[in-house]
Parts: C-alpha cells; sequence; structure tokens
C-alpha cells in the first residue's frame, strides 16, 4: 500500500471541520458524534457503500451497565467488565484505555437506542468465554451487515455526506497538526480535503499480507476472513508521522469457520457444549479458553482443519445467528443420528470418535482441563467441518481515551484520532488476549469519544 505524507498545498478542494476515513462501525459513530457536537463532517470510504470488517462479524457489541442489562435483572459494573478484559489479556493492557471503553460502552449502546432507533437487544441466553456477566449487545439478525446499515442510515437521516470511492492516501501535515488528506477517486482523479480533525477510522493490517507475514507469522497461513480494504494505511501513515505503534503482534483470530464455504459458526455451538476433533476422531485442546485462540489450535491439527460437533438443543440456541442459518442452508452443517453416521459423513475412525463422545458424560475437568459439569451431547448430532481464520489485527496507533494518537516522543498529536482497528486495541499482545466484542467495543466508544473531543489548537 503506498501512502505517503507532504506539506499543506496552497489551497484545498474542499475543508469540514471533522474528517474521517472509513465507513465501518468506528467511522459511522464517530460521524454521528461530531455531528451532534455541532461539527461539519465528511466520512470517506474507498468501498462503492461502507461495510468493511463490521459487515463480516456478528455486529455484537459488549456493554456494561445497560439498560437493557438492568431491565433483565443483570447486575454488572464497568469494573467488573475492565477485569474481564485485563484477565483475558494477562494485564498488557493500557489501564486508562481499557477503564475508558469499558466506563462509556453503556453510555454509547443507550445513545444509539434513545437517540437513533438502532435496536439492540441483549444475548441472553448463553455466555461468551471470560465474561463475567451476560453483556453482549445485538441488532436482531445478530448481523455485522444489520449493524453497519442501520448507522449508514443514522448518518443519512443526519444529512452526514459518506463519500465512497474515494481512497486516502496522502495526509499533508505541519508539526503534529493534521492539515487535511489527498484522495484518489475511482476514476482516478485527485482530491484534496483540508480539516480541523482527523480520525483514522480505516481498521487494521490483516488484508495486507506483507504486514500480516512480518508481524502474524503464527497466523499467516489461516484463512482470511477480514475486508481486503484492511491495508494498513493508518499504522503506515503512523510510521512516517513518529507516532507509536503497539501490540502489533495482537489480532482476533477465529477457530470455528466453515470450510470451504468460508461462513463464520458461532462460537455458541462450543460454549453450550459442542466440541471439536481432529481427523482421527479425537479432541486435542481445551475449547472453552475462546475461540481467538482456536484458530491456532485448529490450524495445528492434520490438514488445519476440525470438526466441530454439536447437537439439536446446541442448534436452536445456534440459530438466532443468521450466518449459522446460511450455514444450514448450504449444506456446511451436517445432521447424524448416531456417532457412527456422525464418522461416516466426515471419514473419521469410528471407534475413537465413539470413545471421545462417551467420554463427555464425566463430571468434572478433563484431560485438557475443561468442565464440562454432566453436559452431554445427544442424538441427533449436529457437525461442521472448519478451519481456523483471521478476523483482524489488534495491534495498531496508540491513542489516549479520546482516541488521540501518540507520538514517540510521549506527546498527543494535536487533532489525529485513530479507533477501531486502527488503533492499538486492548487485547494484549498476541490472540489469546482477545476478550469475545473487543474489536466492536474499541471502535463504536473510541468513535463515540473521538467525534465529540474537541481538538487542542
Amino acid at each position: 500500500m503506498n501512502v505517503t505524507t507532504a506539506t499543506t498545498p496552497p489551497v484545498f478542494d474542499l475543508e469540514v471541520d471533522t474528517l474521517i476515513i472509513g465507513a465501518g462501525a468506528c467511522g459511522l459513530v464517530a460521524a454521528l458524534s461530531a455531528r451532534e457536537a455541532g461539527q461539519s463532517v465528511l466520512v470517506l470510504e474507498a468501498d462503492a457503500v461502507p461495510s468493511g470488517s463490521t459487515a463480516l462479524s456478528a455486529g455484537l457489541i459488549p456493554a456494561a451497565g445497560t439498560h437493557l442489562q438492568q431491565k433483565a435483572g443483570i447486575k454488572d459494573s464497568a469494573q467488573q467488565f475492565f477485569n474481564d478484559i485485563q484477565a483475558k489479556a494477562k494485564g498488557e493492557n493500557n489501564e486508562a484505555v481499557v477503564a475508558a471503553l469499558t466506563k462509556d460502552a453503556h453510555t454509547v449502546i443507550d445513545w444509539l437506542m434513545c437517540q437513533y432507533q438502532l435496536p439492540f437487544s441483549l444475548v441472553d441466553n448463553f455466555d461468551y468465554p471470560g465474561h463475567s456477566q451476560r453483556r453482549m449487545h445485538g441488532l436482531p439478525a445478530r448481523s455485522g451487515a444489520e449493524l453497519i446499515d442501520a448507522l449508514r442510515s443514522a448518518c443519512e437521516t443526519e444529512n452526514i455526506d459518506i463519500a465512497c470511492n474515494r481512497r486516502a492516501n496522502t495526509l499533508y501535515k505541519e508539526k503534529l497538526d493534521i492539515t487535511g488528506v489527498g484522495v484518489i477517486t475511482s476514476s482516478g482523479e485527485s482530491e484534496s480535503i483540508g480539516c480541523e480533525k482527523l480520525i483514522l477510522a480505516c481498521n487494521g493490517f490483516g488484508g495486507n499480507r506483507r504486514m500480516v507475514q512480518q508481524h502474524l507469522p503464527d497466523i499467516a497461513n489461516g484463512v482470511w476472513f477480514g475486508h481486503n480494504g484492511n491495508q494498513g494505511e493508518a499504522m503506515l501513515w503512523g510510521d512516517k508521522l513518529g507516532a507509536k505503534l503497539s501490540h502489533m503482534s495482537a489480532y482476533q483470530g477465529h477457530g470455528n469457520v466453515a470450510h470451504p464455504h468460508g461462513i463464520l459458526i458461532t462460537w455458541a455451538v462450543i460454549t453450550q457444549g459442542g466440541i471439536q476433533v481432529n481427523r482421527n476422531g479425537c479432541r486435542f485442546w481445551d475449547e472453552s479458553q475462546g475461540y481467538s485462540e482456536a484458530a491456532r489450535a485448529v490450524l495445528s491439527q492434520p490438514g488445519g482443519e476440525a470438526i466441530t460437533i454439536f447437537d439439536k438443543r446446541i442448534a436452536s440456541v445456534a440459530r438466532q445467528f443468521e450466518d449459522f442459518k446460511q450455514a444450514e442452508i448450504s449444506g456446511a452443517v451436517k445432521q447424524a443420528d448416531s456417532v457412527a453416521e456422525l464418522a461416516a459423513l466426515f471419514s473419521l475412525p469410528t471407534q475413537a470418535l465413539l470413545d471421545t463422545v462417551q467420554r463427555l458424560s464425566m463430571d468434572g475437568d478433563d484431560e485438557f482441563g475443561r468442565t464440562f459439569t454432566g453436559s452431554v451431547l445427544t442424538a441427533p448430532f449436529y457437525a461442521v467441518k472448519v478451519t481456523g481464520a483471521l478476523f483482524h489485527t489488534q495491534g495498531g496507533l496508540e491513542v489516549n481515551e479520546c482516541g488521540r494518537v501518540i507520538h514517540q516522543s510521549g506527546e498527543l498529536f494535536s487533532n489525529l484520532y485513530a479507533g477501531g482497528g486502527a488503533a492499538c486495541g486492548v487485547s494484549g499482545n498476541g490472540d489469546s488476549g482477545y476478550l469475545s466484542g473487543n474489536g466492536l467495543l474499541s471502535a463504536v466508544v473510541l468513535g463515540f469519544n473521538a467525534g465529540k473531543d474537541e481538538v487542542v489548537s
């Protein structure tokens, strides 16, 4: 990706108060927040329509203390949420940023519901690994595409301009001040846009194979399940500007992507008691650890694949997710009335699979340290062949609580902000520190805070 920095041109083609690069969840929330703060706003999007990595996700946002939680009788707090994130990441995160995200998340959810009528509901029928309370909020279809469409509609209602088919390739600057952006249109024409504030919401670098090989060699052979527009512009610009980059080896993987169909299978099939076996019909790890670290666990097996097995009860829970319903329609999810039939469907050794399933009836910790507490899979069985994938990177520009980018000297840029995949996430320095929903948590809260923050003169 060829991005540059340059000194300010004599005149800009257009000028706005707040310019946002990227129309994913971070960029669109930032746009709404900035407009509410009285700023003129323009969002630049390289694609023909807003989508990004958000559209490929389940669109779930964790938040503690929302009205929906209170209505459900769930007692949660920002401190409890903070503790869960830090525990999963082994304390490797910037505490001030984690504190801001966990404190402000409920405000953002309630704001989107009340101000813009986004119909969030609480996922209240299963637990996500690492979360001590049920705090996942999503729209009815549990679809990231649905979330993007709702945010785009809200922006359109507020008359916020979203200019698509425009890829930013140049940042104009004077010392630590960003003065504007150079843009290339789909027809190859150049435009220059001046701004008082620039928010980088252009996501991570998962679509840049060179950067993935450099920073994430453990997952370089995994399926890339993110948006190809994730080319790392924010990090490349940051490097040229002397900004701090942190946790570049961190990422969110997923070890439950239907193969070769390329459809996400919700991790609820595991948290409800499902298992993963390899080609030998044997389990190979403690699946309850989380779906991010599952990517490496699955890729390490013969053929880089596994079979995820669950039952009718679990399938009924999974059907609240649009992706799972699509996986069933596509034939990725198969059904069997016995373990022997299941083994035949996936060419697994019958006796080995029988032994594996029978051992699940034991209470207490198994040989991998997973506790099933009496959960038993019963016929009819459901199963899907899966592989490991890279969903999005978690390293990026180091920012403060409002999303302002930090220079290597420790000084803050006066008007440069980053959020979502462009900013360093709160998932520690690898894959196992990712707590479910961390990506969208960072996207919407940093977008919200950056949008309304006042530029320091």
